[in-house]
């Protein structure tokens, strides 16, 4: 099933709302940037995040952008998968629609999702908590919609954790927002477990720069 949901911008926040103007900005060109980027740097790494994902169960992906992660939706699973922009949105319903993914495909913010709690086996995100406003918040919410014992994968491009690169990121971070809407300079691994996360796997890629993060919400 594909479906959409009107997102309420009377309760959406102004920074909500301006990532989302960002992203439906770039969303003409945003399958051509994933073209340059997939096979150098993301690509292999999306694949190995997305093959821990459950095999059957119900599975979210927030951010799912125009869907360049429809590819390695698990065939046995209930896919569900958001996203701010409404753009973006559009272009991921004509990919599924092309390449005949069944999933439900919802306009929402990542930080006040329209879930019961304990809904979701797992939830997979790739490139999207450098761009949500409240990242914690965010994160809450991925935590509140998974069932307990459930999966939270992420990809993530973060800080460094060399002082130099870090500190030149810092420097940049206005500018990389400005452009692309995206922090550079985010401590998500550190924001996953200040969300409630306990039993967390991370691994390092490109100097530490991007991080796969493999969290557990306790039972």
């Amino acid at each position: 099933m594909i479906g959409t949901e009107k997102l309420p911008t009377n309760n959406e926040s102004r920074a909500a709302a301006t990532v989302r103007s960002r992203y439906n900005r770039v969303a003409r060109f945003y399958d051509f940037e994933q073209a340059l980027e997939e096979p150098v740097v993301f690509g292999r790494l999306r694949k190995a995040l997305w093959a821990d994902a459950p095999a059957t169960g119900n599975i979210l992906e927030v951010g799912v952008g125009t869907g360049v992660n429809m590819r390695h939706y698990p065939p046995g699973a209930k896919m569900t998968a958001i996203d701010i922009s409404d753009r973006m949105l559009e272009k991921a319903r004509v990919r599924a629609e092309r390449t005949q993914v069944a999933v439900d495909l919802r306009l929402m913010d990542a930080q006040h999702m329209d879930f019961a709690g304990g809904t979701f086996d797992a939830v997979v995100t790739t490139c999207v908590f450098c761009s949500v406003p409240d990242p914690i918040a965010g994160l809450c919410e991925v935590l509140r919609v998974l069932k307990p014992g459930g999966k939270a994968l992420l990809l993530e491009h973060v800080r460094s954790s060399n002082a130099v690169m870090g500190t030149m990121m810092d420097l940049m971070n206005p500018l990389a927002v400005r452009l692309s809407g995206a922090n550079i300079n985010r401590r998500t691994v550190e924001n996953v477990r200040a969300a409630g996360f306990t039993a967390m796997d991370v691994e390092s890629h490109m100097l530490g720069m991007v991080k796969t993060i493999r969290a557990t919400k306790p039972k």
